[in-house]
């Protein structure tokens, strides 16, 4: 995994903010949380394609066992697929932040149906679970996916966030919910960058101002301590 190292001058900071915590959020509601796992995808795990992540297959072990928590506390968990469809629709990110020839693979890469865009095989999905196109790095960008409605329906407060790119599609996806006003806690050994330096430079910028950094056994601890919900009352 990442060496994840938060600098001690952010950590103080932060600290210093929120009173000595270092933690906004101690405890969870399982039945209000979704963990979003970002991009885990073909066109981004396996070797030799272009957009190759190679820390990626090593994060689905942790990302697998952050969702069988979610899942078993009555949690949503929510795949997020890349989703392109043409260079046009967002040519701002493929026409000027890539050379033409590398941009139109990537639209080919991750078009719907193709054996790019599929989830990887490794990740534990089941019937249970929500699969999801985005069309933006963040699923919360205005007509980038259904994600608000979903979660605002479910009535979710609480995000965990795992997946590739740490410092891309998870990063932006932390900082919209953030200000969407969902509790956003980013899983450190559970997010995938190309270097160490990319995923903490992520890290850091997140943990001080939009989300808690938590390991996947800090996270699970947070679903298996949290009280068991009261059952309803009988009608009368």
């Amino acid at each position: 995994m990442h060496t994840t190292v938060i600098d001690p001058v952010i950590r103080a900071r932060y600290r210093a903010l929120k009173g000595g915590r270092e933690h906004a959020f101690t405890t969870v509601d399982p039945a209000r949380t979704a963990h979003l796992v970002v991009d885990m995808q073909n066109g981004f795990m396996e070797e030799g394609m272009p957009l190759e992540v190679p820390m990626a297959r090593r994060i689905v072990p942790r990302i697998n066992a952050v969702s069988r928590a979610v899942r078993s506390r009555g949690g949503t968990n929510v795949y997020f697929r890349f989703t392109t469809r043409s260079t046009g629709d967002w040519p701002v990110y493929f026409e000027q932040f890539q050379a033409p020839a590398f941009g139109a693979g990537e639209v080919a890469t991750f078009q719907p149906g193709s054996h790019g865009h599929a989830l990887h095989g490794g990740l534990e999905v089941t019937d249970r679970d929500v699969v999801m196109d985005k069309t933006r790095f963040s699923p919360f960008t205005p007509s980038s996916s259904d994600a608000l409605r979903l979660l605002t329906e479910r009535d979710i407060d609480t995000v965990l966030v795992s997946g590739t790119l740490t410092d891309c599609c998870c990063e932006a996806t932390a900082r919209d919910a953030q200000q969407l006003g969902f509790r956003v806690i980013l899983v450190s050994d559970a997010n995938a960058a190309m270097s160490d330096a990319e995923h903490n430079a992520a890290v850091n910028t997140l943990a001080a101002y939009f989300a808690d950094i938590r390991t996947t056994e800090e996270a699970v601890a947070l679903l298996d301590e949290a009280p068991e919900r009261a059952a309803p009352a009988p009608a009368v």
